[in-house]
């Protein structure tokens, strides 16, 4: 199921940036400001190997930061072709097996209030909400899923 998951290498970052901006474009009139993901610096992400990706060429990715008690997923992003035939699910599948690899007992992530489709996904695939916050110019809510 995840097999055509793998690690991004240095010259992915280019799909990596046109993924994140395209899965995430769309929400700027929404939410009336660019979403932290498009800003983020993804060579230094990619360096540091906190981004996989699926696809060839890369349709989706996500980015994990192991922290001491859970696996943060700091982004994940699939391109608008590729949404709607799993990738997502199989994305997400990905990180809660990654968090299990690595002794980790719980997924955390977040997303903004505005971006209403992301909390329906999260929620069926058994996230629950923590809290919500505004952090700096963005609505959060926060997300763990024990695995």
């Amino acid at each position: 199921m995840t097999q055509d998951i793998r690690l991004a290498v240095r010259t992915d970052v280019p799909r990596v940036k046109a993924v994140t901006d395209a899965a995430y474009h769309h929400y700027i009139e929404r939410i009336g400001l660019v979403p932290a993901p498009m800003e983020a610096d993804h060579a230094a992400d990619v360096a540091a190997g906190r981004v996989s990706v699926a696809g060839d060429p890369v349709a989706g990715l996500v980015v994990l930061r192991p922290e001491a008690d859970h696996l943060y997923l700091d982004n994940i992003a699939v391109h608008p072709d590729s949404q709607g035939t799993g990738l997502g699910r199989r994305l997400l599948a990905f990180v809660e097996s990654r968090a299990r690899e690595l002794g980790l007992p719980e997924v955390r992530l977040l997303t903004n209030a505005m971006m209403w489709e992301n909390q329906k996904m999260y929620e069926r695939y058994g996230y629950e909400v923590v809290r919500r916050r505004a952090e700096g110019p963005y609505d959060r809510i926060h997300y763990r899923k024990r695995v």
